[in-house]
């Protein structure tokens, strides 16, 4: 199944209730799975990678296999909480799933008295874990390889009989997401520290005495709606609810970053007014997005449809999510005739040229951000197609719907590539 895209040059205008953060949503889910509090989640996220995470922590108790499908933020957040639960299960999941890396997390829980073992590839999922008590204490992790490997063990560290004293080697990525992680352990109670490259977490249940939880809207699905404005003419604007000025998201950034292409935004009552205001700035962008790689799809996508020169770094963490999204990009954009510059953490364009408009199909290999990031060119030629719709429900379900309310209609068409 392919879905077209269309405007008709009628621009874009309108209001989304966006969804709930994936981010938020996961790290609270497993807050109340260890903690065992009565509160109440709203406007918990609908993405799948929620959607499997909920399930398999309200339902492992009764399972011995448990299938997360290509949720990689659910093996490394089940993989710790699991090693903490009195039972063995067996964690696995989707063929791309297998291929990425769980070692630099499994071998921490080990140092700390976790029972995990590797059923096929060494070091790659899938796992059989065997839960028991934790004692804790001082361990090492390479912070080069991924921020969720982080984020899975601070959130069941507060339950280690010693508490944590975790020492971080290399270059942080996405350092914004440790950031929101100790925020939200903080809302639940927790007591941490974070100097430098060291980070200490107390022995010390959650508590949490209010009814219910809020979750914010997610500052990755608004990055979207930044390309669309950045792409549309002077005076166009979008109202995004539920987003916050001061949220610890990582993708917050692209309210700032989108300044570049001429997009201000103006934030009210829990809402926010993005606007074209003028033109993009001339010359070369570079940016260093070790610390927000989410939005650098967006980004890509944003410059090649406005001629913008960039250079992007700090991207190293692209080659094991969903897919190689370094490679991906180069591919697709080849379609289009632009030719990216790439290596394994850096993606250039020094040189712009002009779209070639001929009938392409955007390929998506199984990434939701590959299908939302390349959508706003729909607003730069008509009739753009995009494999694979159906995966934007990974983190977006009604995407397509809310592409709709703002202006930009759909039709699905025939099979998939």
């Amino acid at each position: 199944m392919k879905i077209r895209l269309n405007n008709n040059g009628k621009g874009i205008s309108g209001q989304v209730n966006l969804p709930g953060s994936k981010s938020v949503s996961n790290r609270v889910l497993i807050i109340k799975a260890l903690s065992g509090l009565p509160f109440e989640i709203n406007n918990l996220s609908d993405s799948d990678d929620t959607i499997f995470l909920e399930r398999a922590l309200s339902e492992y108790a009764h399972l011995d296999n448990v299938h997360i499908g290509h949720a990689g933020t659910d093996m490394r957040f089940l993989t710790a909480f699991f090693s903490m639960q009195p039972k063995t299960v067996i964690l696995t999941g989707s063929d791309r799933l297998k291929e990425r890396p769980v070692k630099d997390l499994v071998e921490v829980l080990k140092v700390l008295g976790a029972d995990i073992s590797y059923l096929e590839k060494e070091g790659y999922p899938p796992l059989r874990i065997t839960g028991r008590e934790l004692s804790g204490g001082e361990v090492e992790m390479d912070a080069t390889i991924s921020s969720q490997f982080v984020t899975a063990l601070l959130l069941i560290s507060p339950y280690f009989m010693e508490g944590l004293i975790l020492s971080l080697s290399g270059e942080l990525v996405s350092k914004p997401y440790i950031a929101l992680t100790i925020n939200v352990m903080k809302e639940f109670g927790a007591e941490v520290s974070w100097e430098q490259n060291q980070i200490r977490v107390f022995s010390k249940p959650y508590a949490y005495e209010k009814k219910t939880y809020y979750v914010e809207a997610d500052w990755s699905s608004a990055s979207y709606y930044y390309s669309m404005v950045a792409l549309s003419e002077v005076n166009t604007s979008v109202t995004l609810m539920g987003l916050s000025e001061n949220s610890s998201q990582a993708d917050a950034r692209c309210s700032a970053l989108y300044r570049w292409f001429g997009v201000d935004t103006i934030f009210d009552k829990g809402k926010a007014i993005i606007k074209k205001t003028g033109q993009m700035k001339p010359g070369l962008l570079e940016l260093n997005l070790v610390d927000c790689p989410d939005i650098a799809q967006t980004l890509v996508v944003t410059c090649i449809a406005m001629r913008c020169p960039f250079r992007f770094s700090g991207l190293q963490t692209l080659k094991i999510k969903e897919t190689d999204r370094i490679k991906a990009l180069q591919l697709e954009a080849r379609k289009f005739g632009i030719e990216l510059e790439t290596s394994d953490n850096t993606i250039q364009w020094l040189k712009p040229t002009d779209i070639k408009n001929d009938e392409c199909v955007v390929s998506t290999y199984h990434d939701h951000r590959m299908a939302m990031s390349f959508s706003p060119l729909s607003l730069e030629m008509e009739g753009l197609c995009i494999d694979d719709p159906d995966v934007v429900s990974k983190s977006y379900p009604l995407f397509w719907k809310h592409l709709n309310s703002i202006g930009i209609s759909h039709e699905l068409m025939g099979d998939s590539l």
